[in-house]
């Protein structure tokens, strides 16, 4: 019994010494004297500051183009003459009301590092041509989807990469033979298509139903510039109240009345041919700093510096005075006593006036912006052939018509609700855009989806002559075109698979313009019937898309850097920024 009861012992303390080196390996080792980690361990290497989140491979591609698809689908439902209109709140509570992808994408505050690419190819299709924002993004998605399944299917992204750029410079140079120039030398003949390229722009826009309008109303505005087309030379004012049409186009400067004192109502309100001077010079008596400080002995010398202070501000209003303007404008304040001034001697003042305004003002009327009154000749004055004051809606404006120097004019814009007429101005902005592209770039094609299933159907003949995995990939490629006019017809509530399996067959007949006609619910000659838009807007869109598809694509790791909060606290700590030192068992408190 006594060897039996040892036997068992001697196991027990066996196998509980084999247990407690499995859950302690380094114990033994470190009794002997070896480093732990035994002898075969290599130290670890640190190349990034922890917290580095990193992830890479076909996961992380694919993540980024699953990203991508939910921006698609956030502005997909906008595109088109029946696209729906997004309400979007941000974090102040102020809500904006718009079908404008560009807005859209601006508005959502994305985060996501691939998918802002598609945010920003639409700020600078918006910045470039103005229109086809949401084409953009559309074309962008639509060529990473058709490439996700190639992805999985393990083709190389490189492989795709080219194959998609050649898809690209065939479609170019497709549209630019497609493409049919516009004739400069008839007036009304160019006229009328640039009313129609507005009108195309406008017909998705929140104003289609004043689209004939405002389409002429644009057109003007252009075509008051001078050769060079200066955007900043059209102003845009918004005046609450009154409908769409009331709004006007002005030939000249005009800007809303600024603020004003008592004195006021007592000046003239219209001129004929004034002299204009513009100034960044405050005209009031200045607020002393709260560190001034002035040492008197009596009340002379409190009397010497306050008649010292009325003597600079007359000084300053009667070289005004002296140099026979009418009209005193100036970014900085008029005071009451200027106003008052000013005032009893016939003359128009206005302080605080906008710097855009001030600007257009100036290379309109001629002259310069003094920040001085010590040398105000004729050089430095503006003029005009007219000016007046005059009431619009609730608003008072200032005018100032037969400018000599610039060619400008300014759209008052009216309507109801605040975010209405703000979304007019948008849409104004596209249409305008277009038009001065149309004019400069001198080519149209037919929209509703026309030029992209005649891509399609080019880009499928050429694929055929292709073997290998070029030849599924172009083809992908041209299919992906074909989501233009198939979200134009979802949007429109039509059966998108009838309306593309008609187009095809036309585009197959023969190089045509059919394209969707959103009134008729079918295809019909866009070319025909005035559905245009400058080849700028596709080439730019296509370019765009192909180049951000092919730049997600070509990204295969991602390396997100700590949040800045918790490197900054590590730092202030004495740190290095990527150390660890919170947690348990550091001497922290818990």
């Amino acid at each position: 019994f006594f060897f039996f009861i040892f036997f068992v012992f001697l196991v027990f303390s066996t196998v509980s010494s084999f247990h407690f080196l499995q859950f302690f390996p380094h114990s033994s080792t470190m009794q002997r004297g070896v480093p732990r980690g035994g002898p075969m361990m290599q130290p670890g290497i640190i190349l990034l500051r922890e917290g580095t989140d990193t992830s890479q491979g076909i996961g992380q591609l694919i993540s980024n183009i699953n990203a991508c698809q939910h921006i698609v689908d956030a502005v997909r439902t906008t595109l088109g003459p029946r696209g729906m209109d997004k309400l979007i709140i941000n974090e102040q509570g102020s809500a904006t009301i718009s079908n404008d992808g560009a807005t859209i994408v601006t508005l959502l505050d994305i985060v996501h590092p691939a998918a802002r690419t598609l945010t920003e190819i639409a700020k600078s299709q918006d910045a470039e041509v103005g229109d086809g924002t949401t084409s953009v993004v559309l074309l962008a998605g639509e060529f990473l989807r058709q490439s996700k399944e190639f992805i999985e299917d393990g083709v190389h992204p490189q492989v795709i990469i080219r194959s998609f750029r050649k898809a690209t410079s065939l479609a170019l140079k497709h549209i630019k033979e497609m493409a049919v120039g516009i004739k400069k030398d008839d007036a009304d003949e160019l006229r009328s298509l640039l009313e129609k390229c507005a009108a195309t722009s406008l017909s998705s826009k929140l104003v289609a139903k004043q689209k004939d309008f405002f389409s002429k109303l644009v057109v003007d505005a252009v075509l008051k510039l001078d050769d060079l087309l200066p955007l900043n030379m059209i102003g845009i004012k918004k005046v609450q109240g009154g409908s769409l049409e009331d709004s006007q186009l002005v030939d000249g400067v005009s800007f809303k009345k600024t603020f004003s004192y008592a004195g006021f109502e007592m000046q003239p309100k219209q001129y004929e041919t004034p002299k204009i001077v513009m100034l960044n010079v405050e005209l009031e008596l200045k607020r002393e700093r709260e560190n001034a400080e002035i040492r008197i002995d009596n009340m002379e010398e409190y009397q010497a510096v306050v008649d010292a202070e009325w003597e600079i501000l007359y000084d300053k209003l009667e070289k005004i005075y002296a140099t026979g303007a009418k009209v005193v404008l100036s970014k900085l304040p008029i005071g009451d006593v200027a106003t008052q001034w000013f005032a009893d001697r016939d003359i128009f003042c206005a302080g605080r006036v906008a710097k855009a305004d001030m600007d257009r003002t100036r290379k309109a009327c001629g002259g310069s912006i003094q920040s001085s009154v010590n040398k105000l000749g004729d050089e430095v004055l503006g003029t005009c052939t007219h000016f007046e004051e005059s009431q619009i809606g609730g608003e008072r404006f200032n005018f100032f018509r037969g400018c000599p120097k610039a060619k400008t004019c300014t759209i008052i814009l009216r309507g109801g609700a605040e975010q209405f007429i703000e979304e007019t101005e948008r849409s104004l902005h596209d249409a305008i855009m277009i038009v001065r592209r149309a004019i400069k770039n001198d080519s149209v094609v037919a929209g509703g989806g026309a030029i992209e299933m005649a891509l399609s159907k080019l880009l499928r003949d050429y694929a055929n002559t292709l073997k290998g995995k070029q030849q599924s990939l172009i083809m992908a490629f041209a299919q992906a075109l074909e989501i233009i006019p198939r979200q134009l017809c979802e949007n429109a509530g039509f059966d998108a698979t009838n309306i593309l399996n008609k187009l095809r067959k036309k585009h197959n007949e023969g190089p045509c313009w059919f394209g969707v006609n959103i009134f008729t619910e079918d295809v019909s000659d866009n070319f025909n019937d005035a559905v245009w838009e400058p080849s700028i807007v596709k080439i730019n869109a296509l370019t765009a898309a192909s180049e951000a598809a092919c730049m997600i694509l070509s990204v295969d790791e991602t390396v997100k850097a700590p949040t800045s909060n918790v490197a900054g606290t590590q730092a202030q700590r004495g740190g290095h920024p990527g150390a660890n030192y919170s947690g348990r068992g550091r001497g922290r408190p818990m």
